[in-house]
């Protein structure tokens, strides 16, 4: 039997002004919503959880979204000049949202970071092409040897230089007001009932949770802590505890932020490293989803959140940044093991 020629319209086909960016920046934002299937059943959760993969964004994590924003908003105030240079310290995911907005608009960015932070972060930001300058972990915020201090004194000694300082700068929370809050509303209605996130600078969820109690004020905001920082007892009672080291990477602070809003948080859960990283390996293992350890901070609570939902309701997870930061470390057995975090076979 002779098959018969499928006719194409090639007016279809035609390119139209949209079929392409004009630089990587533009391809931030819209992550979608997943829903955690294995994970849920096995804990006996009804409610449904959907999870918003941050690491989809180009440099692999939200610190996108903030970034980029900061960076256009000093550009258009004429903070930021061409050519010029953008000092910022980091725990790696906004200074390689930095590095990539420095190498798309031809700025120089220079660097500070903790010594606790995976390789894989410390050579992103140098494959970028920038300047990285690791400080120790270990030594309170106003040392002058902690990468806050050191990336402030770097700017002060480099002339025109512009400073991101994203936890002093109020650009972070209205970054997320005005980007992620409304892409997480018009992407579900409004209709859900429950947004959790993990606090670091504490922007991403300050500005979203405040876009999204403006819009529905019966929507619960839970944010995950890791033990060591400052944000969870400051939330409970007002006390400003002394803070300790800890192993899980872009959540938690040493110091209270002004990029932080405990009034649109409705409650704070502590989580501990090893709830942070086996959650997170289970997490790629069960459910395919390749988060970090700040991503199974944020399920670890969701889930235990979820406990008390009946199947009526709906619950929102962003998930920080991508797994592939940090191959060698949580995902490495060796690594948990030397580290106490995993059982010796």
């Amino acid at each position: 039997m002779r098959k018969t020629k499928t006719s194409i319209n090639t007016n279809e086909l035609r390119p139209v002004d949209s079929f392409y960016l004009d630089n990587i920046t533009e391809s931030i934002g819209n992550t979608p919503l997943v829903r955690l299937r294995s994970m849920t059943a096995e804990r006996g959760v009804r409610a449904k959880v959907l999870v918003k993969p941050e690491f989809l964004n180009p440099t692999g994590s939200v610190k996108d979204r903030m970034a980029v924003y900061i960076l256009k908003q000093a550009v258009a105030r004429g903070e930021l000049k061409p050519g010029g240079t953008i000092v910022e310290g980091t725990s790696g995911n906004t200074g390689a949202a930095v590095a990539m907005f420095a190498a798309a608009h031809g700025f120089k960015a220079i660097f500070t970071i903790p010594d606790k932070m995976s390789t894989e972060k410390v050579d992103t930001l140098r494959a970028f092409g920038a300047e990285v300058h690791v400080c120790p972990t270990a030594v309170p915020a106003d040392s002058p040897e902690s990468y806050y201090e050191t990336a402030k004194r770097i700017h002060r000694e480099t002339p025109g230089s512009y400073y991101v300082g994203q936890y002093f700068n109020l650009d972070n929370i209205e970054a997320h007001y005005r980007i992620t809050g409304p892409e997480i509303w018009r992407q579900t209605g409004g209709k859900f009932d429950v947004f959790v996130g993990g606090i670091g600078t504490g922007g991403t969820v300050s500005g979203t949770a405040r876009f999204l109690k403006e819009q529905n004020p019966a929507i619960e905001v839970v944010a995950a802590d890791p033990l060591g920082s400052v944000y969870y007892q400051y939330h409970r009672d007002g006390t400003l505890i002394e803070p300790q080291t800890y192993l899980v990477e872009g959540i938690g602070e040493d110091m209270l932020c002004p990029t932080i809003d405990f009034s649109v948080i409705d409650k704070i859960y502590q989580v501990n490293d090893k709830q942070c990283f086996e959650t997170a390996r289970e997490l790629t293992r069960k459910e395919g989803i390749f988060g970090g350890g700040s991503s199974g901070a944020a399920v670890h609570v969701a889930l235990e959140h979820a406990r008390g939902l009946g199947p009526d309701k709906t619950m929102i997870v962003l998930l920080p940044d991508w797994g592939g930061k940090y191959i060698s470390k949580m995902f490495s057995d060796e690594w948990m093991r030397d580290q106490g975090l995993l059982e010796q076979e």
